[in-house]
């Protein structure tokens, strides 16, 4: 910084005196080479290397007053591999931020991803994330809710959900009211200060007339209650697509493992496809927990609660890649409970999961996790919505069960043993990218986007006209 107030005097009498910044480009391209017609005065003599070297040592505040001098220093402190470098020093990785300014940007309808660098400005993209304000995120899954600052690195708090969607004796209003005052009381913040990123739970999933009634129910009754606890916007958006989002992708399938249900959820740019997804009821994580405990009770382990059963689930069991093989196998481990004690598992640690490809052994009548992804996978082929089948032969994984290991290995097996070659080939599983959060970070992409609150969000203004519009048609 010396060295640069030194030279400052002989720079902007020499190299600036003739510049107007009212011309500069508005748009940075691909990285490019100082134009030799443009000078930078007394620092002319230093390589160009060294002078980025400068700038980044400076960071990104100087850089920017740099780029206002003039046309010659605008080109130089405006290279995009300048404020990459800036970008990739913030908390979220340089490719989901990549992936979400280049995808996400425009909102729906999206374009498919490209791996071509887009003509975009970084230095303006940086400029405008460091302005985009801080939101609220709720991920209300249907086990846990997890909540927290899109700033932050990951969720300030989890709690068990203790909202049930709409019933006789207690209505759908004053649950999700009390539900989201709760989470702004933990988070000890004012509703009217940030907008809120929510997610839809994955409910009423098929594509009915009255499920597409009672999910627009669902979502006005939470932009009601938000709105009328003063905030200032909302965007709200389904669980499988911010889960699809985190995996830095715009189409795919998501298999949301939920508490009682699980959803095979076909998602083409940004677009949910209930007519083509698939949905196994009584398949989910208590379903698993369950049998984990009726597991552990015909061998004579005792425990004081069933949240003993689920730590045990979450810390030792897995999927095996070959049921009958395993059997034979000397799969013991231990864990111990804080205030219950150490537990030793043996095969219950595999026979947990393996009811999601095998329910009948839980006595569950329905299609394994397995059958129901090719299921779906077959409407996609045969509904010829592109010209390209990729595009339905990524899978990520959703929901805490999602997270137990080699269940995308056992996925991806045994669909290969399911489908065709025509389809089987190119398939990809990916397990959930943030495990148990995948969601919420999804909906953290979106909230830090150069452009939100922007094109995302209603505003209780924006609202209420389009609701008196629904009414009048």
């Amino acid at each position: 910084m010396l060295f640069l107030r030194k030279l400052w005097g002989p720079l902007s009498s020499r190299s600036c005196a003739n510049s107007d910044s009212s011309d500069r480009p508005r748009v940075v391209s691909s990285p490019s080479p100082l134009s030799s017609s443009l000078s930078l005065g007394a620092f002319d003599h230093i390589p160009s290397d060294v002078l980025m070297q400068i700038l980044r040592l400076l960071g990104p505040k100087e850089a920017m007053k740099l780029s206002l001098v003039c046309k010659s220093w605008y080109s130089l402190a405006s290279d995009n591999r300048l404020w990459i470098f800036f970008l990739q020093k913030q908390q979220d990785s340089w490719d989901s931020i990549f992936f979400a300014e280049t995808s996400l940007r425009s909102s729906y309808p999206f374009l498919t991803f490209s791996t071509q660098t887009p003509e975009l400005s970084f230095m303006r993209i940086y400029s405008k994330r460091a302005q985009v304000p801080g939101s609220v995120i709720i991920d209300g899954g249907s086990g846990y809710c997890k909540f927290g600052w899109s700033k932050y690195a990951c969720p300030s708090g989890r709690s068990a959900t203790f909202v049930e969607f709409g019933n006789i004796e207690s209505p759908m209003y004053s649950r999700l009211r009390h539900f989201y005052a709760t989470i702004y009381n933990r988070m000890q913040v004012k509703p009217s200060t940030q907008p809120v990123v929510v997610s839809l739970p994955l409910c009423h999933y098929d594509d009915t007339e009255s499920a597409r009634a009672s999910r627009r129910q669902l979502k006005d009754t939470i932009h009601t209650a938000l709105f009328d606890m003063n905030v200032p916007a909302v965007c709200a958006i389904n669980q499988a697509t911010l889960a699809l989002y985190a995996a830095q992708r715009t189409s795919g399938i998501v298999v949301n493992i939920g508490f009682q249900v699980t959803s095979v959820v076909p998602i083409l740019h940004g677009k949910v496809m209930r007519k083509l997804g698939v949905e196994v009821v009584g398949l989910g994580a208590l379903k698993l927990t369950g049998f984990l405990r009726e597991l552990m009770r015909r061998n004579n382990i005792t425990f004081a609660s069933l949240y003993t059963v689920r730590t045990l689930k979450e810390m030792l069991c897995y999927v095996a890649a070959d049921y009958e093989a395993e059997l034979s196998k000397d799969t013991e481990a231990s864990y111990e409970v804080a205030g219950e004690g150490c537990f030793t598992l043996s095969e219950e640690r595999f026979q947990t999961g393996e009811i999601l490809f095998q329910p009948r052994i839980a006595g569950v009548r329905a299609m394994g996790l397995h059958q129901a992804v090719a299921l779906c996978m077959h409407h996609c082929h045969d509904a010829e919505l592109t010209s390209d089948d990729a595009w339905f032969k990524t899978v990520v994984l959703s929901g805490g069960t999602a997270c137990l290991p080699g269940l995308a290995e056992r996925l991806e097996k045994e669909l290969h043993g399911l489908l065709p070659p025509s389809i089987s080939n190119g398939i990809r599983i990916i397990p959930p990218p943030y495990g148990v959060n995948t969601a919420w970070f999804g909906a953290k992409l979106i909230s830090n986007l150069s452009n939100f609150p922007g094109p995302w969000c209603l505003t209780k203004k924006q609202f209420r006209q389009k609701s008196r519009l629904n009414i009048i048609w």
